[in-house]
């Protein structure tokens, strides 16, 4: 069983970002910053603030929580994905705006979605500015819909986290434990679900915001890096925050992945494939210099010089 024979192929949308590159760069002002492909965009406010932004959806992990009646749990996914996302650079979350499309629109659906973004948000202090409605049914099939929002922030450039500027072989990575699956792999998950009954509870818990987490972690510890661990899965992830010439090993036995593993497992899907598209249990990864780690602190690797990418062991 693989995301690829599922229907999604990870190097397609590797392809896409690739050939989308020129068209980005050529749009670029003197404001622009950062690297194309990072997890937020940074736009430079001015020479002292930097605003970050972020778009993405829940993607097919709704059609589950529709039909178990969990769509408030997608609300709360999209905003905590696209949270988590601008925080890899430091930023404070700002604002965030929600987009609804469906065949036809139906009032307890929408309701469900904004009211489980508008939870997150109000937790992390994030003002849900607006957002937008589309009925479409030419696009969309019978009784489908989709649910996407942008999220921006704001980072004094002084606090700006600039992975491949900071780390350095010997630091170590922190792992910052997942709700389960989050919001990835799920055209996978529901090929291994097929018609049989499921446990909404195992499969479908929302995505965890890592606001508090991160800022904690900031008071005592100089963050390096930080790498929101989504689909390509902890190699896809943590690799785009390092630099040219070191790498992340990691231990795999250093933390319990939680049971809804054990359940993908069952239903045929390889090791192999698991670490390419699922977070394995592991939401957020931290890199800091060995010196900061705390006695709670979850390390599950180490950064090493001349290592190719992320390797398990």
């Amino acid at each position: 069983m693989s995301y690829e024979a599922a229907g999604v192929s990870l190097a397609k949308a590797e392809e896409i970002v690739e050939r989308l590159r020129s068209a980005v760069a050529s749009t670029h002002t003197p404001g622009a910053s950062g690297s194309f492909g990072a997890f937020a965009g940074l736009y430079a406010l001015d020479d002292k603030r930097v605003l970050a932004a972020s778009t993405d959806g829940v993607g097919t992990k709704l059609m589950l929580q529709r039909d178990s009646g969990r769509l408030r749990w997608g609300g709360m996914d999209l905003a905590a994905h696209c949270i988590n996302d601008i925080l890899t650079c430091g930023a404070e979350p700002l604002f965030f705006l929600d987009y609804v499309a469906a065949s036809k629109l139906e009032l307890e659906l929408v309701t469900e979605l904004v009211e489980g973004a508008a939870e997150i948000c109000r937790d992390s202090s994030c003002v849900l500015l607006g957002g937008e409605t589309a009925e479409l049914p030419g696009i969309y099939a019978e009784g489908e819909f989709d649910f996407a929002g942008t999220c921006v922030g704001l980072v004094e450039r002084e606090r700006l986290i600039d992975g491949p500027a900071n780390c350095k072989p010997g630091d170590v990575v922190v792992g910052l434990r997942s709700a389960g699956l989050h919001a990835n792999g799920f055209t996978l998950v529901r090929s291994l679900v097929g018609t049989d009954a499921y446990d909404p509870d195992l499969l479908l818990p929302p995505t965890i915001c890592y606001l508090e987490d991160v800022r904690k972690l900031r008071d005592r510890a100089d963050i390096h890096a930080l790498a929101h661990i989504t689909g390509g899965g902890i190699p896809g992830n943590l690799a785009r925050v390092l630099p040219p010439g070191v790498g992340a090993r990691i231990e795999t036995g250093s933390w319990q992945r939680g049971a809804v593993y054990d359940w993908v497992s069952e239903k045929g899907v390889s090791e192999e494939e698991q670490r390419r598209v699922f977070n394995l249990g592991i939401g957020y990864c931290v890199v800091i210099p060995e010196a900061d780690v705390a006695a709670d602190d979850l390390v599950i690797g180490r950064l090493e010089r001349d290592l190719e990418g992320v390797q398990f062991s």
